[in-house]
């Protein structure tokens, strides 16, 4: 129980309370906190020192957060467990703060909040619409409203309005003025630019009255017209507000005081003073969910690029250079056998360059140059010197396998495995102008079919497509070649994903690998893998200026359950 020693601290007649605990806590139920209306103070004692006194200390309660100078808050925490104690549930925090003069604010919210976390206490939300008072109002229930003050003002023989603005003030004149002329309580000459009394008996103050009503006894005073009437004169505005039913908990005390805090972070004064042995500190919630970072995001297209890149890695695969986005029609086209006078070399969708229109690097090996364009003769195809020097941006990646498979035959042929995932070129109407394209290439002696379709499977397996379907197609430069077809059964229907084949003998010839070597190929879209998937349906929420950025953000680090995504 708190001692209490009483004194005068010089001529002005202040009480200073002095209030000291046998344990110090500050959450002792003081008995000088059981009266509601009292307001206890704890102050330095005035010492006299050449006629000066020294200043307050300043404290903050550590339930309240209030900081007042020289004064403590009321321990409210003590009114409300006192309070539960006598009547085990309170049915209202607003109506219980008011009765208390307790303001119902994030005070006595955090204080609730407290209460609840260590069990003391059991509130539930009670939302309601609050009515709010502006200052204008605020200034009617101490003085009166504008109109009635205007009337009241206006003596019998009459006054001028420039009188009874310098009497009340223009704001309030032309408030009240409007108001009683509208009512009917006053007249007003032009000409004399008088006001008169049209009543013999002052006027009710009504607005007065509703306010008075509304503040007291809330909304439910007053009929939803006056309501409107004082919103539309802007005297109140109606708020939602939240308020608690608050109950006991279980472990509720009348004399409850806060635990210890709990240390959250370990510093390096506590390191060094050694307290962090007796320490306790906050416990971790490592099941929680983390921060979400605001920045750093990767994009979809990236995460999937990562994931086929592993892919292949695992594979044993090694990747190709893919640096020349400006590529020659000698290495785009005429290399993987795609005649001059093909379809595809005229499509308006190819990118070619306005400068430098022609290149002047091609293979060193003239004999290269020769056996290419003798293979275009041999199939009836014609040759344009000029054509094949034509630069353009590369339209597939076959330009960069068909410049490794060279360089392999250059070197002495070796059995490799090589993929490439980069961008490329066409300006296609339903698309970007450039997008990624995913290629595997595998060369090695007596290959066929049978391992296409082999690695085929294997490389979409490890992607988490299960069910393939190989249906025949057609390439230039690969025989047989197909098209790589999946099951989705999120839809429930057959979806093409990409192509592979196995290359041409004549073109593996041509370029200079011996006899008996054979390649195997397939290739997609990334941005078509990503789009499986995340399950995005269409291509500009993925990429381009109407990308979804919400969709870059919430897209998984990591996917587990590929195969139930297809």
């Amino acid at each position: 129980m708190p001692n209490r020693h009483m004194s005068r601290a010089g001529n002005n007649d202040m009480t200073t309370t002095k209030i000291s605990t046998g344990t110090g806590s500050i959450g002792q139920p003081a008995s000088i906190c059981a009266a509601r209306t009292t307001k206890i103070f704890i102050q330095r004692v005035k010492t006299k020192a050449g006629g000066s006194e020294s200043s307050g200390r300043r404290m903050k309660c550590f339930l309240c957060a209030m900081s007042i100078p020289g004064q403590r808050c009321p321990k409210t925490h003590v009114l409300l467990l006192k309070d539960l104690e006598s009547n085990p549930v309170i049915e209202d925090s607003g109506i219980w703060a008011a009765s208390n003069s307790v303001p119902h604010g994030d005070n006595l919210v955090g204080l609730l909040k407290l209460l609840e976390i260590n069990e003391v206490v059991v509130t539930s939300a009670i939302p309601k619409d609050v009515a709010e008072l502006s200052d204008e109002a605020e200034g009617i229930l101490q003085h009166g409203s504008a109109e009635v003050r205007t009337y009241k003002a206006v003596p019998l023989e009459g006054i001028t309005k420039n009188e009874l603005e310098a009497f009340l003030g223009a704001q309030v004149v032309r408030i009240g003025f409007n108001h009683a002329m509208r009512a009917g309580w006053i007249s007003y000459d032009k000409l004399t630019d008088r006001i008169s009394r049209r009543l013999t008996t002052e006027p009710a103050d009504a607005t007065r009255d509703s306010l008075l009503r509304l503040h007291t006894h809330g909304l439910s005073a007053l009929p939803a017209a006056t309501i409107d009437m004082l919103k539309k004169r802007q005297l109140v505005s109606i708020v939602k507000r939240t308020t608690f039913r608050v109950e006991r908990g279980r472990r509720y005390a009348p004399n409850w005081t806060e635990p210890p805090r709990p240390l959250t972070e370990l510093t390096p004064e506590i390191l060094r003073s050694g307290t962090w042995q007796e320490a306790h500190f906050k416990d971790r919630n490592l099941n929680g969910p983390g921060v979400v970072p605001h920045g750093g995001y990767l994009h979809p297209v990236l995460k999937v690029r990562g994931e086929v890149r592993e892919a292949f890695l695992e594979m044993g695969f090694e990747e190709m250079p893919t640096g020349n986005y400006v590529e020659s029609s000698f290495w785009n086209f005429d290399a993987p056998f795609y005649p001059q006078r093909h379809s595809a070399r005229d499509d308006p969708g190819i990118l070619y360059l306005s400068e430098p229109a022609a290149t002047s690097r091609l293979p060193d090996s003239d004999d290269y140059l020769q056996r290419v364009r003798h293979a275009h003769a041999r199939d009836g195809d014609g040759w344009d010197e000029t054509e094949r020097r034509r630069n353009l941006l590369r339209t597939h990646l076959s330009a960069v396998s068909f410049r490794t498979l060279y360089q392999l035959a250059q070197d002495g042929f070796q059995p490799k495995k090589y993929f490439s995932i980069d961008r490329v070129f066409r300006d296609e109407e339903w698309f970007l102008p450039e997008f990624h394209e995913i290629q595997g290439l595998v060369v090695d002696h007596d290959l066929s079919q049978a391992n296409l379709v082999g690695v085929v499977a294997q490389f979409f397996q490890r992607l988490g497509f299960d069910k393939l379907r190989f249906r025949p197609a057609y390439s230039p430069s690969a025989e047989p070649s197909m098209t790589v077809l999946f099951f989705s059964e999120r839809i429930n229907k057959w979806i093409e994903i990409g192509n592979a084949g196995v290359f041409r003998p004549e073109v593996l010839s041509t370029v200079g690998l011996p006899e008996g070597v054979r390649a195997i190929a397939w290739s997609l879209s990334l941005e078509r893998l990503t789009m499986i998937e995340f399950r995005i349906c269409s291509t500009r929420d993925l990429v381009g200026q109407r990308q979804r950025l919400d969709l870059i953000k919430n897209t998984p680090i990591c996917r587990l359950d590929k195969q139930a995504r297809r």
